[in-house]
């Protein structure tokens, strides 16, 4: 017996030296150059000192035999801002690593830079070294210097004097940022704004945000991931909530890719030449405020571009109103342009009834359903609206809510007839209109002197077209 063991131990042993020894002498050197997943890890936009996500680049050994790579190694070496992980091993220079033939090896990369200033580039590149010749993937991300608000049980996060923000550095939000009761924040063009995941901005009774970008030089307020992925998903952070008293000036803004964007609560709000997409649920969630825009662009939000209940007062002019979706991101949702009521049901689960004023002019409501509008009128409660020459998507009044032809609160609009976008897609958004659409010229001069530059800053005085964009 102990014979028959020792015999089944030495036959394994052999085995393994046989192996040990096919693995040593079996690797050579490259004949062939490698392939790579990605000649170009473009990372995340990332802030001082924060880590980036984990980048993955796949090297491909197409050979038909197994190789030693030579060398891998950062280009920059140990001052590189990136850091690589090969095959397992984190370091900036590799000697001898081994890829069995037609096996792919892992790359990971990251980056946790110092800013040096406002914003720079990053660039370094990993090298791979073989007599097949020299190989390298491009390393690039843009590094912000940033102010970082946080929000934890000993910090309430408040901003509790008249404050200023500016494009110096960008401004990161964790959790909830709190403007207090009768304070106003300005923040100043070519400011971002970063919202972390669940995070966003409260701005309490009383206060005053002010929202002040210039063309080409917009105010960005978005989630905290700025990988170019993001820019077309929801559900980044949460929403900037607008409580009872409180008030809005935006202009020049880009606010995208939360749960909602705008949460207004008896808010006066002004809102002009900007954009707003990409809400898991509403752009724009108005309960009995005021809301007067002109040359806003909205599109892709789940329940709808706007929403307003508890009636209020809203006027939009020369604003392009579009839901456009990609599939199945969010189809399962209503997908609205407009949608009103009289009703809102408060924390407590009462309903709570207020009067509506709705004034559409010389604008664009459309979506890929067959209604961009839906009203729900409370008998007894007022409920006046008016479209003035305005393009509309329209199915039936049971859907809508009102009636279209023959109806004295829609003057000279049109129903169902493509826009026809240059791109409605909000990977390549481009809300501007063909040359043969239908929406062209078709605005009442007089409202349109009232707004006589469109988002771009080109002027409508005559000819006007519906919409933000002339």
């Amino acid at each position: 017996m102990k014979f028959k063991l020792l015999l089944a131990f030495s036959f394994w042993m052999l085995l393994m030296a046989v192996s040990c020894n096919k693995d040593d002498i079996s690797f050579d050197a490259p004949s062939q150059q490698l392939r790579f997943s990605s000649d170009t890890v473009f990372c995340d936009t990332v802030y001082n000192q924060v880590r980036s996500e984990t980048y993955l680049v796949k090297v491909y050994n197409n050979e038909d035999k197994d190789i030693l790579i030579p060398r891998i190694n950062l280009e920059m070496g140990a001052s590189s801002l990136y850091k690589i992980n090969v095959d397992g091993k984190s370091g900036f220079d590799f000697k001898d690593v081994p890829l069995r033939k037609k096996d792919s090896l892992y790359i990971f990369v990251e980056i946790a830079p110092q800013a040096t200033g406002p914003e720079a580039i990053a660039e370094d590149r990993v090298i791979f070294t073989s007599p097949a010749g020299q190989q390298h993937v491009t390393l690039f991300s843009v590094v912000q210097d940033a102010e970082f608000f946080i929000q934890t049980p000993t910090n309430p996060n408040v901003i509790s004097n008249h404050t200023t923000w500016n494009n110096t550095k960008a401004k990161i939000i964790y959790g909830d940022l709190t403007i207090n009761p009768n304070v106003t924040l300005d923040i100043q063009p070519g400011t971002k704004v970063y919202f972390h995941k669940n995070s966003g901005m409260k701005v309490a009774a009383g206060a005053t945000l002010n929202i002040n970008g210039t063309l080409n030089n917009e105010v960005v307020l978005r989630g905290d991931r700025n990988d170019p992925r993001y820019d077309t998903i929801p559900k980044n952070w949460n929403s900037i909530r607008m409580d009872a008293g409180s008030t809005l000036n935006m202009n020049y803004a880009r606010l995208f890719g939360g749960m909602r964007g705008l949460d207004l609560k008896q808010t006066n709000a002004t809102i002009s030449n900007s954009f707003i997409h990409t809400f898991l649920e509403y752009g724009i969630y108005a309960v009995n405020s005021t809301v007067n825009a002109k040359n806003l662009v909205m599109n892709n939000c789940g329940e709808s571009a706007i929403g307003i209940y508890k009636g209020g007062n809203h006027n939009y002019v020369h604003s392009t109103i579009a839901n456009y979706s990609a599939p199945n991101v969010m189809s399962q949702f209503n997908r609205n342009g407009i949608f009103a009521t009289n009703e809102w049901k408060n924390d407590s689960g009462q309903t709570e009834q207020g009067a509506l004023q709705l004034n559409v002019r010389n604008s664009i409501v459309y979506s890929d359903r067959d209604n961009s509008i839906n009203f729900e009128q409370t008998p007894g409660q007022l409920f006046n609206f008016q479209f003035q020459n305005c393009l509309l998507k329209y199915s039936n009044t049971s859907e809508a809510g009102f009636n279209f032809d023959s109806n004295p609160n829609v003057v000279q609009s049109l129903k169902n007839e493509d826009p026809l976008f240059v791109n409605r897609f909000t990977a390549h958004l481009n809300l501007r209109v063909k040359t043969t659409s239908p929406a062209k010229n078709k605005g009442n001069t007089a409202v349109a002197a009232t707004v006589p530059t469109d988002i771009a800053n080109v002027s409508r005085t005559t000819n006007p077209t519906l919409g933000a964009y002339q």
